[in-house]
């Protein structure tokens, strides 16, 4: 069997991690003509197909998913000892994080600069969406989800618990009444929320948790645009405590009414240890705990 250059397990590292051979190109430097020619090199000296042509783009045959974790301790240690012989101990590579849009961009992007200056040759991929990227099939290294996966070749543990409650503008309240109970919200009252079929997440449905029988009237698909939309007085909606409390627009309507989710630290099992997850799961729990009482007020 022929000798198996090392730039061709990085084309099939680069590719494995971006799904597309333009992404992977992207990331190596070269163009995709190159990516593509490392990668049939690579499957020839295999003797096996690593991925599937899909019509979102490369997706890791068993063969392939096989060879992942190798591949990822093998970069793993050339890293290591590219930093030995450097001096120096910081982390490098890529993490790429998927998470909510409401965790991702009202939390972990005022919080997530101190990570990366302490860590400058690492490069941060924030992926925060109304769904997630799957840690399974390698789209993402790290996603901070709404519950702990079930099934699949990924570990989790509980981050942090966090508080939603009901949230309008004075002036709303001023023009509507304030609800004193939550079968008061059945009339006289707009909501705001999720559009029903496009939840991501079955923890988004909540709705009912205040009084059942609530429906939107505004929806959306964005918890940016529903903060949106209730701080621009169109109405009633549950908001994280983190994102509203935040706003002096917005006040709380039946407090007492305080509903309760959980944020989960997942990652694909195979590369848990790899010294940019762990350290990133370290900072994260410390940040997480330090701000405990915003995020469960």
């Amino acid at each position: 069997m022929p000798s198996i250059d090392w730039s061709d397990y990085q084309a099939f590292l680069a590719i494995a991690r971006a799904g597309q051979l333009a992404g992977a190109a992207r990331v190596l430097g070269v163009d995709p003509t190159t990516v593509g020619r490392r990668l049939r090199r690579l499957e020839a000296s295999l003797g096996t197909a690593l991925f599937e042509q899909t019509r979102s783009g490369q997706e890791l045959t068993e063969a392939g998913e096989s060879l992942l974790s190798s591949v990822e301790a093998m970069a793993s240690a050339a890293g290591r000892i590219t930093e030995h012989a450097d001096g120096n101990d910081g982390l490098y590579g890529t993490l790429r994080i998927s998470t909510s849009e409401g965790f991702g961009c009202w939390f972990l992007a005022r919080h997530l600069p101190r990570f990366q200056a302490a860590h400058p040759r690492l490069a941060i991929d924030l992926v925060a969406s109304s769904g997630f990227l799957s840690p399974t099939r390698r789209e993402a290294d790290v996603a901070i989800m709404l519950s702990r996966p079930r099934t699949g070749p990924l570990v989790a543990h509980k981050l942090s618990d966090y508080s939603l409650r009901l949230y309008g503008t004075r002036d709303y309240l001023q023009a509507h009444g304030t609800p004193a109970r939550p079968a008061d919200l059945l009339e006289g009252h707009g909501l705001v929320g999720y559009i029903p079929d496009l939840i991501y997440a079955p923890e988004l449905r909540y709705l009912d948790e205040i009084q059942p029988g609530l429906k939107a009237a505004i929806r959306s698909p964005s918890i940016t645009a529903q903060h949106g939309l209730i701080a621009s007085g169109g109405g009633l909606g549950v908001l994280p405590c983190f994102m509203a409390d935040a706003d002096p627009r917005l006040v709380a309507v039946l407090p007492e009414r305080r509903i309760v989710r959980s944020f989960w630290f997942v990652t694909h099992q195979d590369i848990r240890k790899l010294p940019r997850v762990t350290a990133f799961r370290q900072w994260l729990d410390e940040t997480a705990a330090c701000m405990e009482g915003i995020l469960k007020p």
